[in-house]
């Protein structure tokens, strides 16, 4: 090994792989309880970043959940509405206007609210009615059971089978309940995309339905649903739009916009950011720390390999190894830790909003390197200041 090392010279030279880090690898795991300190840091940081991070991705998935699940091309809205929660109505003209328009294949209005429902047993519950255009039914869900030509039934409902279904008494066909003291009527039980945020069941009907059972202000149009006739008529939509005072947007840029609010303009991306922040220093000073220690008790080592001719950079790339190679194996324990928990506390926790996107797995990844950049650079200087001849004199 030492006569490989003082031979090799060139980094591309296959011996300098087999001779220098190899021997890197070998320093790094004979030191068990040092290696297995440094996995636990950056695992344990890991493991944080990421749940912190898929829990804000999960919310911030489930709050655009009306949005994905109707899938509208573009929706026209008051220019005030930060959320599909948050919604104010709009005056009829506003859909004829919208209709005329040039590039609209065709327009239909949709109703967004809340209500309490009075269940069969007496007890009550806030649910969320999205109210369907009565012609078209555009933005209906996908039946799990049921007939979507039965919403036209008097009292007729439609109940999502979500995380929040059990809340309503797991509902079936012909199960009646009271809204506002109308007579309600499950006629088909539907199945979306994606579950809503705030932890109440939803209720499809058509709008008609919907703005005669909840009480409502004098303009009832939540949302105006716009199908164009080419991609391409999207912005020309949207400038007429603005012209009458209102704002168009696609569905992408309305789930941006969505996403924007939770993240700034909230608690919510501040205290994710603040716990994002915490686990990384944590990780870092873990790990930086642990390194620096594995470090000290191989200096001796280090200064004998540069006594016989080792190079600078060959001492610098095995440090480097060994910061890269625990950071990787410490990423995916920590990766394969957080989608253990993440999983079984789905199966546990019907409302837990929690997703693992490539964001987060890239952003987890940025911060590990940045862990190891640092643990490296705190090693590289220690040993590029030693002298050969301080060791053999100890």
């Amino acid at each position: 090994m030492t006569f490989s090392i003082a031979k090799t010279r060139g980094i591309g030279d296959p011996h300098f792989v087999t001779g220098i880090l190899k021997l890197a690898y070998k320093l790094l795991v004979n030191d068990r309880a040092k290696f297995t300190g440094l996995l636990i840091g950056i695992t344990f940081a890991v493991f944080l970043i990421v749940a912190m991070t898929s829990m804000f991705a999960g919310v911030l998935n489930r709050s655009s959940s009306t949005v994905i699940n109707i899938g509208a091309p573009i929706w026209v809205m008051d220019p005030a509405v930060n959320t599909v929660a948050n919604t104010i109505g709009m005056p009829d003209y506003v859909l004829d206007a919208v209709r005329s328009m040039q590039g609209v294949k065709y327009a239909v209005p949709l109703f967004s609210g809340g209500a309490l429902v009075k269940l069969p047993d007496g007890t009550f519950q806030s649910v969320s009615v999205i109210g369907l255009d009565d012609t078209s039914l555009y933005g209906r869900p996908q039946m799990e059971s049921g007939q979507i030509d039965d919403i036209f039934a008097e009292n007729s409902f439609m109940v999502v089978h979500d995380s929040e279904f059990a809340k309503l008494k797991n509902p079936h066909i012909g199960t009646e309940f009271e809204l506002n003291d109308h007579r309600g009527v499950v006629v088909g039980v539907a199945k979306v995309t994606t579950s809503g945020l705030f932890g109440v069941p939803t209720l499809y009907t058509t709008y008609e339905r919907a703005i005669q059972y909840i009480p409502s202000p004098r303009y009832t149009i939540s949302y105006i649903l716009v199908v164009p006739k080419s991609p391409a008529d999207a912005e020309r939509i949207q400038s007429q739009v603005a012209q009458l005072g209102y704002l168009a947007l696609t569905r992408e840029q309305f789930i941006q916009r969505i996403s924007h609010f939770y993240t700034f303009e909230t608690a919510l991306g501040l205290n994710i950011m603040l716990m994002t922040t915490i686990s990384f220093i944590v990780g870092l000073s873990i790990s930086g720390q642990t390194f620096y220690t594995f470090i000290l008790e191989n200096l001796e080592k280090f200064g004998a390999l540069k006594a016989i001719g080792a190079k600078s950079y060959e001492l610098v790339s095995m440090i480097l190894f060994q910061a890269g190679f625990t950071a990787l194996i410490g990423y995916g324990l920590g990766i394969g830790l957080c989608t253990t928990v993440v999983a079984l506390a789905r199966l546990r926790i019907p409302d837990y909003a929690s997703m693992i996107t490539f964001t987060n797995l890239g952003l987890a990844l940025g911060m590990v390197i940045i862990i190891a950049g640092i643990s490296g650079y705190i090693g590289v200087r220690k040993v590029l200041r030693i002298e050969p001849f301080e060791i053999f004199r100890g």
